[in-house]
């Protein structure tokens, strides 16, 4: 696994592995390969204190998910602003062993505890994030849906 690439309706994101990250890894390649992202939405999107655009719910609730989890790994230190600008991260529950198939991309640099595995770093198409993040929530508030629809059409592995 050389890249990711998330071939979404806003254009591409393309992300460069961290292979520190073999289980999380090895759950992306099977969930990828199998065409669980395909078609699906970025769900969530924080824009006050968070940064981040969440994806990987195929049901698009933010508790969807294979029926699989698996526990942490890569971890980064409790230091502020531990996920930078770039990271791509696995989205868990916060219990042990809650990893699935939801992640999140940071747009911005941002602190938080160190509980969700780095698997990656985006290469190519943070500006079409931080555009998404630009829009903001249907809502107005600072957690939500996207107001601009962001849908992963295709992943595939390159």
């Amino acid at each position: 696994m050389k890249q990711i690439v998330l071939d979404t309706n806003c254009g591409d994101i393309v992300i460069q592995p961290n292979y520190r990250a073999r289980v999380a890894l090895t759950a992306m390649n099977a969930l990828i390969r199998g065409g669980f992202y395909d078609m699906s939405l970025c769900h969530r999107l924080t824009t006050d204190k968070l940064y981040v655009l969440q994806c990987g719910d195929p049901t698009a609730t933010g508790r969807g998910g294979p029926n699989f989890t698996y526990g942490v790994e890569n971890l980064p230190e409790l230091a502020e602003g531990n996920y930078p600008e770039g990271t791509v991260a696995i989205a868990n529950s916060g219990t042990p062993n809650s990893n699935g198939s939801q992640f999140f991309i940071v747009y911005q640099d941002t602190t938080l505890p160190p509980n969700y595995t780095i698997f990656g770093r985006v290469i190519r198409g943070i500006d079409i994030v931080k555009m998404v993040a630009r829009e903001g929530t249907k809502s107005g508030t600072g957690d939500g849906a996207p107001k601009q629809v962001i849908a992963i059409e295709r992943a595939w592995i390159r």
